[in-house]
């Protein structure tokens, strides 16, 4: 059975908290989320997060030889400069970006790593049916982060996908590159990379980037695609996979749980710039 199949999902919608919403503290709600599905205190959640201006560096990123040199390009340009708790390379969220976090439970008999990441195709693919267009998941070189569940259409790079297990929840992220200009996106990260290693050998090889692989869905799917669909499509697409879907915050147990994790979060974020 498609992990998308639940009795009931609950929905989070923080897409339209503007300016102030930290990305930070999206990394802290997806951890209090896998905490309370894990442990059974709540059903499989959606979450849907928009951040404005933010640049969030994997840990890998944090290892450039030039990397506050790289940092004082993107503050420049007008951008947040954050490291992430989970996998993966630097990406541009703002916005245009929609994110979109699924949480299970990790009772759920065998969700191994390419279960989860199939379960964010298959709803990504089913949001998108309408448009007569083959999303494809396969690592898009030239892209930023790029990973086996690139997800692509001819070619070009509009989403990328990230997990996190902790407290036998896992949460599978997605960011969405809805509207705006998916190039302009990687021009920015090439000049990071480019300001960061300024052509030294490193014994990771960090992504050389080629901005005319991405692009957003509004370049390749619909011009006319706007936030406010997309969230419309996300709802309509689960609602069908589901007896019923709801409308919620956290609790007054998770807010106490989320204050704990961002506090954790923030000072780890400070370390890791630091490094």
């Amino acid at each position: 059975m498609s992990l998308l199949q639940q009795p009931s999902w609950r929905i989070i919608d923080q897409s339209s908290h503007g300016y102030q919403f930290d990305a930070l503290q999206s990394f802290a709600m997806d951890d209090t989320l896998c905490a309370s599905v894990g442990k059974g205190e709540s059903v499989a959640t959606a979450r849907t997060w928009v951040h404005h201006d933010t640049i969030v560096l994997g840990i890998q990123d944090t290892k450039l030889p030039h990397l506050q040199d790289g940092v004082r390009l993107l503050e420049s340009l007008g951008y947040r400069v954050i490291v992430r708790n989970s996998g993966g390379l630097a990406v541009v969220l703002d916005e245009g970006v929609l994110n979109i976090s699924l949480i299970f439970p990790e009772s759920e008999k065998g969700i191994d790593i390419n279960r989860g990441y199939d379960t964010m195709l298959a709803l990504i693919q089913r949001m998108f049916k309408g448009y007569q267009v083959e999303i494809v998941a396969k690592e898009i070189v030239g892209s930023y982060c790029p990973g086996s569940y690139d997800l692509s259409v001819n070619g070009k790079k509009f989403a990328g996908i990230s997990q996190r297990r902790l407290r036998n929840g896992v949460a599978v992220q997605i960011y969405l590159g809805v509207t705006g200009s998916g190039s302009e996106r990687a021009e920015v990260i090439r000049r990071f990379y480019e300001t960061a290693l300024k052509g030294e050998e490193t014994k990771f090889i960090y992504p050389s980037i080629k901005p005319e692989t991405m692009a957003s869905l509004a370049e390749l799917v619909d011009k006319d695609l706007t936030m406010q669909k997309v969230m419309l499509q996300l709802l309509q697409t689960l609602k069908n996979e589901s007896q019923h879907i709801f409308a919620s915050q956290l609790t007054e147990q998770e807010m106490i749980l989320f204050e704990q994790n961002y506090a954790r979060v923030l000072e780890r974020n400070r370390k890791a710039i630091e490094m």
